[in-house]
């Protein structure tokens, strides 16, 4: 399990994002994570693209260890985080789904549907998104396949 204080985690959102944004970047400034916000930085209507892509960049580029995006459905903007070739997202809306992504697919960045998850159910997702590692083995021949070559 890695520890997150100190470690640099990117966090982006839509509009319908932005509050759950919130409540979890306070979270894990709490357990000690450094937070680099991409935006949005309201309510009002916006483009997830616009935070997905810088996100993702920071997280491929190796300025942010993990990212969190949050959309309403987390479909948009998981869709975009993938994009980049450096970059496994992961829709999870639980933490059985959370621990397999890390477990399994080596996520580095997660996805919640701001429109379908509680607040509580979204933290737990993160903790446990952030407490789990990847397993290795038969996952990393199938993880090293995902790239477009």
């Amino acid at each position: 399990m890695e520890d997150i204080k100190g470690l640099k985690i990117g966090i982006a959102s839509d509009h319908a994002g932005f509050e759950l944004k919130a409540e979890i970047k306070r979270h894990l400034e709490a357990k000690g994570a450094l937070m680099v916000d991409f935006g949005t930085d309201s309510t009002e209507s916006c483009d997830y693209p616009d935070f997905a892509h810088p996100l993702a960049a920071a997280v491929e580029n190796g300025e942010c260890r993990y990212g969190v995006a949050i959309c309403g459905t987390a479909n948009g903007i998981s869709m975009t985080v993938n994009k980049h070739q450096g970059c496994r997202d992961a829709i999870c809306w639980c933490a059985e789904i959370a621990a397999l992504a890390r477990q399994h697919n080596n996520a580095n960045v997660v996805s919640l549907p701001a429109r379908f998850i509680s607040k509580n159910d979204a933290l737990d997702v993160v903790d446990t998104f952030f407490s789990t590692d990847f397993e290795g083995g038969r996952h990393e021949r199938r993880i090293n396949k995902i790239p477009v070559k």
